[in-house]
């Protein structure tokens, strides 16, 4: 079965962080050749997820929004290098200067990100009992009145990711356009590529057979029923739709655009316009093209992605173009990251190992570090657990817990170094693993592994 790695690291990862379901699809070409769910689209009910279930896709809908524009643009409609105040009374200018289309489409305004979207979605899931009523474009330039002092370059310069901005273009579409932004993506998009089971309402999802149902998903409190959010987020993260569908829009760029655009507006998208703010990335550079992310060496490869999230649904989309492949990941839920699920499968559809990839590589020597240590007979004891990317140490006695977080500066090998800050002073802590057990020496202590922890 040559896709059963792939299975048994996605069952493995959903069993570990809870994730109530998962579906995926692998595309190469114009063809999807694996997708299967997994785990459940309504836990209660105990109902499984198909590789047809509808989850929200949250930013992944900013390239559709980006589609849209560059459609326009190509019927003379309008420019990416116009003035957002061409279209709607916005005045904020980022030290003097003029925030353009482009800028909203790149996250390149200038204008430090200004939580809207967290507020809604915070409030749509019931997280908070606070409310922003932003509902539509002039919502949000109410909103953003006094927003000058938020600025903190000039357009072009800094990528910020700007939720509100995506907010404002769809509102420039629909002017455009003459007709709403969900409308105009329908038929414009959705519709020509046959994407049938993609829907920005409520009322289309509701009547549907196959959606997952959206959860709180903690791995320790457990998980709560929660709604996806149908307002206020429709350009920047407002579309729901299912693995299948996503492969069909991945395969018009593999397609050069086709059947609903073509070779240049596919080269403008996924040229990086600026580099995103990472500092060290195992994938070479990583910049931000319209409405796509780019990877510069994924196992030698370009890989154009975005991610989304809505707090109760995560996804994924990327294709490698030089490849012809491509994969999609939707969940309903907040757990193991969905790209990271992604870049497993196209290293399978590349030919290469997924084992070797940098992150499943250090997840599989951060988890036989984690464990119960003890010094000689016992006299002191210590539990080492990950924390994402980083260790925890505890030590536990009858009036409480103390805790540090370890950094990890050298994790190859079999000797592992992580450090901390204490006093001004960086501290290290050792690993030492052998096929017989496990050592740590940690400041004047050498520590045995005797167990799992809890």
């Amino acid at each position: 079965m040559p896709y059963a790695q792939l299975e048994k690291f996605i069952f493995e990862k959903i069993s570990q962080t809870k994730l109530p379901g998962l579906s995926m699809s692998l595309f190469k070409g114009d063809e999807v050749v694996w997708s299967r769910g997994f785990g459940y689209r309504d836990a209660e009910r105990g109902l499984p997820a198909t590789d047809r279930t509808l989850y929200s896709v949250g930013s992944v809908t900013k390239s559709f929004t980006c589609l849209a524009i560059m459609q326009l643009a190509a019927q003379g409609k309008l420019s990416i290098d116009d003035p957002i105040e061409k279209y709607m009374p916005f005045d904020i200018r980022p030290h003097g200067e003029t925030v353009r289309i482009k800028h909203f489409m790149s996250h390149t305004s200038g204008i430090a990100a200004l939580a809207y979207a967290e507020q809604i979605i915070s409030a749509g899931i019931g997280a908070t009992d606070d409310w922003l009523p932003v509902a539509t474009a002039n919502d949000m330039l109410t909103f953003m009145q006094g927003a000058e002092d938020w600025t903190w370059a000039k357009p072009g310069e800094r990528w910020f990711y700007f939720n509100e901005g995506y907010m404002l273009l769809g509102g420039i579409i629909h002017q455009v356009s003459g007709i709403p932004y969900e409308e105009y993506v329908q038929q414009h998009i959705l519709a020509p590529l046959g994407m049938s089971r993609s829907f920005y309402a409520k009322s289309d999802v509701d009547a549907d057979a196959d959606v997952a149902i959206p959860y709180v998903n903690w791995a320790q409190q457990g998980r709560t029923p929660a709604s996806y959010i149908y307002s206020g987020v429709d350009a920047a993260g407002g579309l729901i739709s299912n693995v299948l569908d996503l492969a069909k829009y991945g395969y018009s760029y593999l397609n050069n655009g086709k059947p609903v655009a073509d070779e240049n507006i596919v080269a403008e998208m996924i040229q990086p316009r600026v580099k995103t703010p990472v500092t060290e990335s195992p994938f070479g550079e990583e910049g931000y093209g319209y409405g796509w992310g780019i990877k510069s060496n994924f196992w030698g490869h370009p890989i154009i992605n975005h991610g989304g999230s809505v707090g109760v649904a995560t996804a994924y989309l990327a294709f490698i173009p030089d490849a012809n492949i491509g994969a999609a990941v939707l969940t309903n839920g907040s757990g193991y990251g969905t790209g990271l699920f992604a870049m497993y499968g196209l290293s399978l559809l590349l030919g290469e190992d997924p084992e070797a990839l940098p992150f499943v590589r250090n997840e599989r020597r951060l988890a036989k570090l984690e464990g119960v240590y003890h010094t000689f007979k016992n006299t002191m004891r210590l539990e080492v657990r990950r924390a994402g990317d980083m260790l925890v140490v505890s030590e536990k006695d009858k009036f409480g817990t103390n805790s540090v977080t370890l950094i990890p500066s050298h994790i190859d090998g079999d000797s592992h170094y992580f450090y901390e800050f204490m006093n001004g002073y960086k501290i290290y802590t050792e690993f030492h693993v052998t096929d017989s057990e496990t050592k740590m020496i940690r400041e004047r202590y050498l520590l045995r592994k005797t167990g799992s922890v809890s």
